[in-house]
């Protein structure tokens, strides 16, 4: 009798265990899921425990099977069917807004202008960064503004955000000018070392070291060589990390081996290891020179000492996990965009020139300055169209962290948004029949004439969270375009194999290399 007790207890336990998971795994999923079908939205059916994954698994093989290295598709812009292919194929069955499953969680799939503009309105801290994602890139980001939410981002916000206003940014020119010489005296020797007429160069990294030398400096007081060691363990990690799946969030797929996981930690230690003797450092230089100017660094430091909640290894966290993410947000994404603008500038030699006349028609014989990158209209129109086509951040995404209203759209608290920013920015119906092509001159009357909907040009984010460094990021580009095509012609080379890549970002995924001569 007592052994059949204790099988039934055994036997009990185990059903509630088993209910509680089929709960969790299966019956709230589906529950999000009607809440949404109810309303119209639609998707492809979920298999139990792993949701859409095996399909999205199946397709994105496909899409890698049947793509071929065709050097006659060098010009095809839209890489979205082999980047992301399992959204293009479900935007074509579903349309523009659909519901999608990776396991246990919910997504929403949205990709219409006018659920987007609502986005881009809502000022809610109950739409914020997904947390499984979040959780995934905690190594290389911290809990900074990158990807925390709630109250917390706010504060971040509140001390970050000024310091990118334009009237700061401006101050920066002549700094940015003088961290482009290096990289245009490097190619000038890469040409007299290779004959003395034209050189083949691999753009991206020396591009990088602009842009980090240029974050390093003017948010940070030190040099690109000081902090070469962060950007390089940054950069590391980031491709680590990258390799795993971390859109999809589910166990038992894209985990990283035990090796990769502690290579991961190893390098966290060591890059916030770096960076807080950046911080100690520039706390001893300002004890010592009272008078010295406040930078970005400067300010976080007040920030965090300032603020009474934080505890002593709460203020070192938000120091040491903000570095991390103006270190990696402030250089990487403008280097990967500085380098699309260049292969698709060696793409259109008839911009170059168009370019070179303007640059000499402002600028004379003097370097630029915030006075004469205001005027640059025909480089301001080609930044904008390669950030069209080529847009670094391929999604926004956010979370209801609550259960939240936009438009007409009721969305459950938890479900993940998704808007495929390459996608929307092809969309034939918003900026017409040559949406794949690159054609500056679509931007002749700004953002707003561009398209048939403005809201629908998102390349740096929308709503509140809209990238803090985007006027630090379109400086940089103008410049880089205006001193090299000021010097340079450049084609591409046979070298280069387009391959869009995405590593947390969409980058060259084989680099760019290009045939570059004096003028």
């Amino acid at each position: 009798m007592e052994v059949w007790h204790l099988w039934s207890m055994i036997v009990g336990v185990v059903g509630v265990v088993c209910f509680s998971a089929y709960n969790s795994m299966w019956l709230s999923s589906e529950r999000v899921r009607r809440k949404l079908w109810v309303q119209g939205i639609k998707g492809p059916s979920p298999s139990f425990i792993y949701g859409n994954l095996p399909e999205m698994q199946k397709i994105q093989s496909q899409a890698l099977a049947s793509t071929s290295d065709n050097a006659d598709d060098i010009v095809a812009h839209d890489y979205t069917s082999s980047v992301f292919p399992y959204f293009v194929k479900w935007r074509k069955e579903f349309g523009p807004i659909y519901t999608y499953s990776t396991g246990t969680r919910q997504h929403l799939y949205v990709n219409q202008a006018e659920l987007v503009k609502e986005m881009n309105q809502c000022i809610s801290l109950c739409l914020g960064k997904p947390s499984y994602i979040a959780k995934r890139l905690a190594p290389l980001l911290g809990n900074g503004i990158l990807r925390s939410n709630g109250l917390v981002w706010a504060q971040q916000r509140k001390i970050i955000a000024p310091e990118f206003f334009m009237d700061k940014v401006k101050v920066m020119v002549g700094l940015m000018v003088e961290s482009m010489q290096p990289l245009v005296r490097k190619w000038e020797d890469s040409i007299e070392s290779q004959g003395g007429v034209v050189a083949d160069i691999r753009v991206d990294e020396d591009l990088r070291g602009f842009t980090a030398d240029v974050i390093a400096r003017a948010c940070f007081g030190s040099s690109y060589s000081k902090g070469k060691e962060i950007f390089s363990k940054l950069r590391e990690l980031q491709t680590t990390i990258s390799r795993q799946s971390f859109l999809f969030g589910v166990s038992g797929y894209g985990l990283l081996s035990m090796k990769k996981e502690n290579q991961i930690h190893s390098l966290e230690r060591d890059i916030e290891s770096l960076i807080w003797e950046t911080v100690k450092e520039r706390e001893r230089k300002c004890k010592e020179a009272h008078s010295l100017e406040k930078d970005l660094l400067h300010l976080i430091l007040e920030g965090a000492l300032n603020d009474q909640s934080l505890g002593k290894d709460s203020s070192k966290s938000f120091i040491v996990d903000n570095c991390k993410n103006i270190y990696f947000a402030g250089h990487e994404s403008t280097a990967v965009a500085a380098s699309w603008c260049l292969m698709l500038l060696a793409l259109h030699p008839e911009w170059q020139s168009r370019v070179r006349t303007e640059v000499a028609e402002v600028c004379g014989d003097n370097m630029p300055d915030a006075d004469s990158i205001a005027l640059l209209k025909t480089v301001t129109m080609v930044v904008q169209e390669a950030l069209r086509l080529y847009p670094p951040a391929a999604f926004v995404s956010r979370e209801a962290l609550d259960e939240i209203r936009l438009g007409n759209v009721t969305i459950p608290k938890g479900v993940c948004l998704w808007t495929l920013i390459p996608t929307l920015h092809r969309d034939i119906e918003i900026w017409g029949s040559d949406a794949n092509e690159f054609k500056p001159d679509r931007f002749s009357g700004g953002v707003s004439k561009a398209c048939k909907y403005p809201q629908a040009y998102i390349p740096f984010g929308v709503g509140p969270r809209l990238c803090l460094g985007r006027n630090l990021a379109m400086v940089q580009l103008k410049i880089v375009l205006t001193l090299i095509i000021s010097k340079f012609t450049f084609s591409l080379s046979p070298k280069y194999r387009h391959c869009p890549s995405y590593r947390m970002i969409v980058e060259p995924g084989n680099g760019v290399h290009i045939l570059i001569q004096n003028i």
